[in-house]
């Protein structure tokens, strides 16, 4: 059972799992693991609930002493133990190659610019969104401002090449920026903001180049291996939920995670 303060409000209360208290203190400790979340503080707080959850129920089970802490070793005896983890079948992986042909690409090439409004601690992320934006809005309207632009407002090195990054393939950048750029077949500017761990980008596809498609047997271990893991994500995302269901839980923020597992 959870409550339900909101989540502006939980940020200055302790959390709680059961009997067991997670102080401001240790959540702000937590809060330099997660630089690159939209919200830090709130990734960190959830961070520990879900670790508590999972010691509390290797105690329970007597896979740790009640006051110990909860180590990989631990964790792993977990999971192995009360996880079900069905295996990704042939049949499973080739679908996903149909369904995915365009990742299965040999020498596929992007060449492409961006004008990146960086996130710092000086700017509210409203406003600097708000900025991206605007400019973005300015060059759908004059596109070839567009180099003028990314010296002016970049904050990327690029700025002095007018925002060219060059040749680019798949591997060579953030997923986010990756599937921005080689998930569509858009040449030119594109028509939404492009949000990364650094910041929101501004991007425009000058050329692509078509690469060749890779034969299903010269991946397939890499998709068994990639579905495998999804599918233990999946299943240690149920049982965390199953977990948070069974406790009393107080500003643990629990509700808000799409990926609830730590790390």
């Amino acid at each position: 059972m959870m409550n339900a303060v909101p989540h502006e409000e939980q940020q200055d209360l302790p959390a709680r799992v059961n009997d067991v208290e997670i102080g401001l203190a240790a959540i702000e400790a937590e809060r330099g693991n997660h630089a690159d979340e939209p919200d830090p503080a709130l990734a960190a707080r959830r961070t520990l609930v879900v670790h508590e959850l999972l010691r509390q129920r290797a105690v329970a089970l007597d896979l740790l002493a009640p006051d110990a802490e909860l180590d990989d070793s631990a964790l792993d005896t977990l999971l192995e133990r009360e996880l079900r983890v069905p295996e990704a079948t042939r049949e499973d992986g080739e679908r996903y190659y149909t369904q995915h042909a365009k990742r299965f690409v040999r020498n596929e090439l992007v060449y492409a610019s961006h004008i990146l409004f960086a996130i710092t601690d000086r700017v509210p992320l409203a406003l600097l969104r708000q900025k991206a934006e605007e400019t973005l809005r300015e060059l759908q309207q004059a596109p070839d401002t567009f180099e003028a632009l990314a010296r002016q407002f970049s904050n990327c090195p690029s700025a002095g090449v007018g925002g060219s990054l060059g040749q680019l393939t798949r591997g060579d950048t953030v997923p986010e920026f990756e599937s921005a750029l080689f998930d569509c077949a858009d040449i030119g500017v594109l028509p939404r903001l492009v949000r990364t761990r650094f910041g929101f980008h501004l991007v425009r596809v000058d050329q692509r180049v078509p690469g060749n498609p890779v034969p299903y047997d010269e991946v397939s271990g890499e998709i068994a291996r990639f579905l495998s893991e999804r599918v233990r994500h999946k299943a240690i995302q149920q049982y965390v939920s199953i977990l948070a269901s069974e406790a009393t839980l107080e500003n643990a923020a629990l509700e808000a995670a799409t990926s609830p597992l730590v790390q």
